[in-house]
């Protein structure tokens, strides 16, 4: 796959536009539940590049056709994990873009398109129409406290380009907080399937449907992931599967089964490394993580910079022992990099994952 950015972007249409040309057919026929990956962006250095660092596509593609043969089920592009705001518009087109042809039918592409207003954020929806997207992932609008009218408004502009829409509360970053009663109000709006829960209070998993039966409850914070499921949640958008995914899809399907002792022993070890996902630097620290299990984060672009020592000493060791006790338990079944993977989207065997030493990458 060649690493050249497009530039034939196409302004935005009054109508939802049609699928471009190569575009997967039927895309948006597909549920948006299930392990979906919050995909973490890698970088190649480039000189003319903003902060020398441009995206490494060849790279990116890999990484998304790696989660996908080992078991997730879909992948998102250009969410906050993903960067998104440090990009120009034709790097986050293309990464949108790499994404769909890197997991083809086999999986979900749920693209980011959050945006300051409705109107950035429906064409970068209608982008995705375009490119062949399953659905979106759409914040509130970012850097304004919106008020509710204005928070319906931006969503009845994003589902009106025809894509699924999952709603995302993060209020943390956003500061607005799409309390249940809110999100009953989007789940009346055509085409609005699913709501990616970030608040941190894992109460509001039944209040949501309560409020929203018919919308796909999805877990949003890796460290509350199984309390979420067990209260009824049908989906993780996910960050650390970036580094674990077998584990990670195994967790999720103990969980929808019922199998409670089983997702308990497999989730407890892994809970430390999965708080750094709600931390300020979760971007940093999966990248880290990556790289500490022979994967590939490398650097991020600013205003994030490099983990200070001790954090980075925290991060590695909570990573080890995760690792250590996947291995001990033999449940983790991510291949090294360059071993094969078997054929399939389901859990593949391969050895237990190791770990670089420290400092590496």
């Amino acid at each position: 796959m060649s690493t050249d950015l497009p530039t034939d972007l196409p302004e935005p249409t009054a109508a939802a536009p049609s699928a471009a040309p190569g575009a997967r057919s039927k895309p948006h026929a597909r549920a948006l539940t299930g392990v979906v990956v919050a995909t973490a962006l890698p970088y190649a250095d480039d000189p003319a590049a903003p902060a020398g660092l441009r995206p490494d596509l060849d790279r990116y593609a890999e990484h998304c056709r790696w989660l996908v043969d080992n078991g997730c089920h879909g992948v998102g592009p250009n969410g906050s994990l993903g960067e998104y705001s440090s990009l120009t518009d034709t790097e986050r087109r293309a990464v949108a873009r790499t994404a769909v042809a890197a997991v083809g039918r086999d999986a979900l592409v749920v693209v980011g398109v959050h945006g300051v207003g409705a109107h950035q954020a429906r064409r970068w929806a209608e982008h995705a129409a375009e490119d062949g997207a399953d659905g979106v992932l759409c914040l509130p609008p970012t850097l304004y406290r919106a008020s509710t009218a204005e928070v319906v408004h931006h969503f009845e502009q994003v589902a009106a380009v025809g894509l699924p829409v999952m709603v995302y509360n993060n209020p943390l970053d956003t500061k607005v907080d799409l309390t249940p009663e809110v999100i009953g109000e989007l789940a009346a709006i055509d085409n609005v399937v699913a709501v990616k829960e970030f608040s941190g209070d894992v109460r509001r998993v039944r209040h949501i449907k309560e409020c929203a039966p018919d919308l796909a409850m999805i877990a949003g914070a890796d460290d509350l992931v199984l309390e979420s499921l067990l209260m009824g949640a049908e989906g993780w958008f996910a960050g650390f599967p970036n580094v674990f995914p077998a584990a990670s899809v195994r967790l999720f399907d103990l969980a929808r089964a019922g199998r409670l002792a089983e997702a308990r022993a497999l989730y407890e070890p892994l809970v430390a490394a999965f708080r750094w996902d709600s931390r300020t630097e979760f971007v940093q620290a999966v990248k880290r993580a990556m790289d500490l299990v022979g994967r590939y984060g490398g650097p991020s672009r600013p205003p994030r910079g490099p983990l200070p020592g001790d954090q980075l000493a925290a991060l590695d060791a909570d990573v080890r022992r995760a690792v250590d006790a996947l291995a001990a338990a033999d449940t983790e079944t991510d291949p090294q990099p360059g071993e094969p993977v078997a054929a399939g989207p389901r859990r593949p065997a391969a050895p237990a994952v190791g770990v670089r030493a420290a400092g590496g990458r």
